[in-house]
């Protein structure tokens, strides 16, 4: 499973929703480059889908050329009409978000997040565990957050183990979980 860029449901997401795929975070140079934090993997893929829209607290521009590249540990990026530090101070914090509809098709059995936030959760029991919230990754697997009422799960994405199906048709995801945990 991968947070944005590389895995999609097999189903028939919604093409239009926005999937923030990372943001922007600092500064690089005097030119107008920024630093990206990418949610993508591999994190360069970033630069593959567009076009991106850039949401700041002052509104949101759709942005159709980027120039990026990996550097150190990190990515920068020159975004258009965007020619000193000035301006470019601007876009930190800026989420980077694109259409649904612009990332790859999945392989059969993976998913992106996006397309499984708000599928109700059932044990194979039936019992109703609540909706996912979220999700979120521990390195050793990916974990969905579980939500009814005030009350929270976090269980294993590890399909065959502890998720036995996703149905994004029927927007259910079937777990074996105890509900008292």
């Amino acid at each position: 499973m991968d947070s944005a860029g590389d895995k999609a449901a097999a189903e028939k997401p919604d093409a239009d929703k926005r999937v923030q795929l990372g943001k922007i975070v600092g500064l690089f140079g005097v030119d107008g480059w920024v630093k990206l934090e990418s949610y993508t993997e591999p994190r360069v893929r970033i630069f593959k889908y567009l076009p991106w829209f850039l949401k700041t607290q002052a509104g949101e521009i759709q942005v159709t050329q980027v120039q990026g590249r990996a550097h150190g540990k990190g990515l920068v990026a020159l975004l258009p009409q965007v020619e000193d530090r000035d301006a470019a101070q601007a876009w930190i914090g800026a989420e980077i978000s694109v259409q649904r509809s612009a990332l790859p098709r999945a392989k059969r059995g993976e998913y992106y997040w996006t397309d499984l936030e708000g599928l109700d959760v059932f044990t194979v029991d039936g019992i109703a565990l609540g909706k996912v919230s979220h999700l979120f990754s521990t390195g050793a697997n990916d974990v969905i957050v579980v939500r009814e009422g005030g009350r929270e799960r976090l269980i294993p994405f590890v399909l065959n183990q502890f998720v036995w199906e996703v149905n994004l048709d029927s927007a259910r995801i079937t777990v074996d979980w105890d509900p008292d945990f």
